[in-house]
C-alpha cells in the first residue's frame, strides 16, 4: 500500500465491541493514505479478526496484539503509537466512528496552518457538538492558545497529532483513570501551533456499547494519580501561574466534583472520604493559589458543605445539583465580582461552550 499519512490506532478488548464500524468509518471515507492499527488487547486476535469481517483483509488495516493483563487503554494505545510510522498519529474508541471525510479535513487544516495538532470536532451521542474546549468566542479555529482557548477542557487527544513532534509521548500506564490527561495537556501546552477543525466532519461518540465498565468508588488518590506525572513535568513546573490556574480550574470543575458526588452517597461514604477530598482541594489550592477566585458561588457552596462536619449527604448532593443550574447567578458569578468576567471564570467559559455547540 501507499505509505500512510496517518496511523490511526483503535484498541479493542471485547468481542462485543463494534470495531468493524469504527474501521469502516475511516477506510471507506478517507481519500488520503491512512492505516488503521487495531490492537487486540488481552483477547485472542482471531476473535477481533472475525469481528472485522472483510476489513481484516484490507491492506490499509493492521491487526496488532498486546497481552499485558492490565485493564487500561493506555497499553494498547501506546503499542499502536510505537508501531506507527506515518507523519501523523490519531486515536479512536472501538465503539466510536468518524463522519465521512474527517481525516481528510484534519489533514487539510494541518497543511493550511502547519499545526502540531489538529483538534477534532466531537459529536456526542445526543447529536450535539461537545462544548469542550470552549475556545475564545466559541469560534476560534486557528492559532489556538492553550490557556486563552481553554484547551485543558479537551482531555482526550482526538484528532491529528504530529508524530515528529510528539511521537515519543505516551499515555500514562498503570492508572485506574485519567491515562490521557497528561498526554493531552503536554500536547496542548507545548505545541508551537494548534488548530481546531470546528467546522469539519466530526468524531462521533456512540453510547451503544454493551460492556461499558461501571464506576465504583476508589480511594481519591487513585482517581488523581495522574497528578504525580503531571507535577513532575518541567513544562508544568515552569508554567506561568495563569496557565496552571486554567488547568487546575478545569480539573476541579470536571473531575473533583465528580469525585465528590461518587463518594457522598451515604453518611458512611462521606465520613470515609471527606478528609481525602478536602486534602485534594488543599493540594490544588497550593498548585494554583488563585484558582478559588475563578470558581462560581455554587462551586464554593459545595466546598462549604463538604467542610461542615454537620453536613449531610443530602445537603452536599443538593449543592452539587445546584451547580448545574447554569443560568442561575450562583453558577455564573464568582464570589468576588471583580473576577466575574475573567476568561477562566464561569460566565465566559460557559458562554463560549454554548457558542461552540450552536456554531456546529
Amino acid at each position: 500500500m501507499t505509505e500512510p499519512l496517518v496511523d490511526l490506532t483503535i484498541a479493542v478488548h471485547s468481542r462485543t465491541r463494534p470495531v468493524a464500524r469504527a474501521a469502516a468509518s475511516v477506510l471507506d471515507h478517507t481519500r488520503a493514505p491512512v492505516r488503521v492499527n487495531v490492537v487486540a488487547h488481552n483477547i485472542d486476535p482471531e476473535i477481533i479478526r472475525e469481528n472485522l469481517g472483510a476489513y481484516a483483509d484490507d491492506p490499509r488495516l493492521r491487526l496488532l496484539h498486546l497481552a499485558d493483563g492490565i485493564h487500561s487503554p493506555a497499553g494498547p494505545m501506546n503499542h499502536g503509537f510505537a508501531s506507527s510510522t506515518a507523519p501523523f498519529i490519531s486515536v479512536m474508541g472501538s465503539d466510536d466512528e468518524l463522519a465521512p471525510g474527517a481525516v481528510d479535513s484534519w489533514l487539510a487544516l494541518q497543511r493550511e496552518t502547519g499545526a502540531d495538532a489538529v483538534l477534532a470536532r466531537i459529536r456526542l451521542a445526543t447529536g450535539s457538538t461537545d462544548p469542550y474546549p470552549p475556545v475564545r468566542g466559541g469560534r476560534r479555529t486557528r492559532r489556538l492558545h492553550p490557556r486563552k482557548d481553554r484547551l485543558a477542557y479537551r482531555s482526550a487527544p482526538l484528532g491529528l497529532i504530529s508524530r515528529e513532534r510528539f511521537g515519543g509521548l505516551r499515555l500514562t500506564e498503570g492508572l485506574a483513570s485519567g491515562e490521557d490527561l497528561t498526554y493531552s495537556l503536554t500536547v496542548w501546552f507545548t505545541s508551537d501551533a494548534l488548530a481546531y477543525d470546528l467546522d469539519g466532519p466530526a468524531y462521533v461518540i456512540n453510547d451503544d456499547a454493551g460492556d461499558r465498565v461501571t464506576f465504583s468508588a476508589r480511594p481519591v488518590a487513585q482517581d488523581f494519580a495522574f497528578m504525580d506525572e503531571l507535577e513532575s513535568l518541567p513544562w508544568f513546573a515552569e508554567a506561568p501561574l495563569a496557565d496552571r490556574a486554567s488547568i487546575i480550574a478545569k480539573l476541579v470543575r470536571i473531575h473533583v466534583f465528580d469525585a465528590i458526588l461518587a463518594r457522598v452517597r451515604t453518611a458512611e461514604d462521606l465520613a470515609e472520604h471527606r478528609d481525602e477530598l478536602l486534602g485534594l482541594l488543599h493540594h490544588f489550592q497550593r498548585l494554583a493559589p488563585r484558582v478559588g477566585r475563578l470558581l462560581s458561588r455554587a462551586d464554593h457552596a459545595v466546598f462549604d458543605a463538604l467542610r461542615d462536619p454537620e453536613a449531610t449527604p443530602e445537603r452536599i448532593i443538593a449543592a452539587l445539583e445546584a451547580r448545574h443550574a447554569y443560568l442561575s447567578p450562583a453558577s455564573l458569578l464568582t464570589r468576588n465580582l471583580f473576577y466575574a468576567l475573567h476568561p477562566q471564570a464561569p460566565f465566559r467559559t460557559l458562554f463560549a461552550g454554548y457558542r461552540v455547540m450552536k456554531r456546529a
